[in-house]
């Protein structure tokens, strides 16, 4: 990584960055008024030989203060003075306890030796530092004096008296709380850049595009009332998450652009990443753009797509792989024009069986045939094999990945899986994006809007379709307990040779039931059943 990938992790991970930085910080102030404050007093002490009779003398003299200045320094903390000092103060330390208050400098080129004692207390913190000065001048004197003689050779002499000190020397808060700071930034910045580069998810465009070995053709922003409408037809139709799946729908077009018919397969690596959302919003947004579409809920271990569309869940592909029902039957149209759902049926012990097989085929061709896009929304890759399968018998499979979660080593076992059975992925799509742009963003534009103003979107208003949601409700209460009898009895019947009858009986009830289902969502009361005698007299009109 170069400095601007360092900058950008940075600028990603400031929440994280500035969480351990105020840590730090309120560690340091914790520490800072826990700590009790020391008061240090110092006193200066003169260290001189005798009087020389000339120049010379006094020079000698001199360069020999110098050098016992520096033994002195390192003498006066030793167990010899601080028992001294003890005893004349009548102290409760012991010599290595008070050694370690008292400390002496000497500074360079000088013969002032100075002597500093911090305590708790400024009051005792003086009377050691004097007491101290006093022991270690009449120590000096004793061990500078020649044998037999009287006089020193080297004295000290008090010249700065210990005083009370007014302010503690520590702790200091500002510079706690500085450090603290610093080293919080320090520590932060070293986390996000450990933690971005431990990280595997996808994160980045060109991350995907080179794991999938497919270009990303869009990227689903994330959005918090998704869970609560998870249709684009159930939300602002100007919203970015709205845009977000036009723009999937061209960019869509691109792929294969000599063929009039496609088949796109949606998976993803694991469960939880939105491929079954981005089916039937892809769907909606086809639909929406005038193409004749067709959804299979190709999942058959746990089909989302009637649930989302407010569908019938009890024919659709089992059914129609295993002969019961044709595929024009089973087809289910929906509140949008142009858009028509095969749901998944009753869930089969043996999925992966039916969608490798020639019936399965047939499904795909006779679909293919008759509509402008297909797609089939097909189980997680990873988990188990239905995917693959349905993927080498179609044009190509969309992977949806999802931003932060799917890692690098998931998208590449999803790509081998489909690479097994001779497919491949020909676009990939993120899901859950962050709105923001930039590194994390992709530059999209995602999240900033373009809705028209209120006065401009009053008769729009007026024209807009019902909520996906309305429908949904609707045509849950229209479908009443005897029609799902009626569907039940014609899914348990025997298959017999000749099927017209039953064929008859299946179209009479998927028109009647659409019927029902149509009106319901229009708003319309449910029709009176049709009598005996109203039905003979059709039949004679007829």
């Amino acid at each position: 990584m170069d400095l601007r990938d360092y900058l950008t992790i940075l600028r990603h991970r400031w929440l994280l960055i500035a969480s351990v930085a105020l840590g730090v910080v309120a560690l340091a102030a914790l520490a800072t008024w826990r700590t009790t404050p020391q008061y240090a007093s110092s006193t200066d002490l003169f260290i001189s030989t005798s009087q020389a009779a000339d120049d010379s003398q006094a020079f000698q003299g001199s360069q020999f203060s110098l050098q016992r200045v520096k033994s002195y320094a390192e003498m006066v903390n030793q167990n010899e003075i601080t028992r001294r000092v003890i005893r004349d103060l009548d102290l409760d330390e012991t010599p290595a306890e008070l050694s370690q208050q008292i400390t002496a400098t000497s500074q360079l080129d000088t013969v002032i030796l100075t002597i500093t004692v911090t305590d708790p207390s400024p009051e005792r913190a003086q009377r050691i530092a004097e007491t101290t000065a006093d022991v270690f001048v009449g120590y000096v004197g004793e061990l500078e004096t020649p044998p037999g003689k009287d006089q020193a050779t080297i004295k000290a002499t008090v010249t700065n008296q210990a005083t009370a000190p007014t302010s503690p020397v520590s702790p200091q808060p500002l510079r706690n709380l500085g450090l603290g700071l610093i080293l919080g930034l320090l520590l932060g910045a070293g986390i996000a850049v450990l933690r971005e580069t431990l990280d595997s998810s996808v994160k980045t465009h060109k991350q995907l595009e080179e794991l999938a070995e497919a270009p990303v053709i869009g990227a689903i922003p994330f959005d918090n009332a998704a869970d609560g409408a998870p249709l684009i037809s159930e939300i602002d139709t100007y919203s970015p998450r709205a845009e977000a799946f036009r723009v999937l729908r061209t960019n869509l077009q691109f792929i294969d652009p000599d063929a009039n018919k496609k088949v796109f397969v949606l998976s993803s690596a694991l469960p939880g990443e939105g491929k079954s959302t981005t089916a039937v919003n892809l769907a909606l947004a086809l639909a929406e753009g005038g193409q004749k579409v067709a959804l299979i809920e190709g999942d058959m271990r746990r089909p989302r797509v009637a649930q989302y569309l407010g569908l019938v869940e009890a024919v659709g592909l089992t059914t129609v792989l295993v002969g019961r029902v044709e595929l024009p039957d089973a087809m289910q149209e929906t509140g949008v024009s142009g858009l028509s759902v095969l749901s998944s049926g009753k869930t089969p012990p043996n999925p992966a069986e039916l969608l490798q097989s020639r019936a399965m085929v047939a499904v795909v061709e006779q679909l293919r045939a008759e509509y402008d896009v297909v797609l089939i929304d097909a189980p997680p890759l990873l988990p188990v094999t239905d995917a693959a399968l349905i993927s080498s018998v179609v044009d190509g499979a969309v992977l949806v990945v999802r931003h932060g979660k799917t890692t690098a080593d998931q998208v590449r076992a999803a790509v081998d899986r489909l690479e097994g059975v001779g497919a491949k992925p020909v676009a990939a799509v993120f899901n859950m994006t962050p709105v923001k742009s930039g590194r994390y963003g992709y530059g999209y534009g995602y999240g900033y809007g373009y809705a028209p103003t209120d006065s401009d979107s009053v008769e729009a208003a007026e024209d807009r379709p019902e909520p996906m949601s309305t429908r949904r409700g609707s045509k849950r209460r229209a479908d009443t307990t005897q029609q799902q009898q009626q569907r039940q009895a014609h899914l348990t019947a025997p298959r017999r040779t000749d099927r017209s009858g039953d064929l008859d009986a299946v179209q009479d009830a998927v028109g009647r039931q659409s019927r029902t289902r149509l009106d319901a969502s229009r708003g319309l009361e449910d029709p009176e059943p049709e009598t005996d005698h109203q039905r003979g007299e059709r039949d004679d009109e007829s």
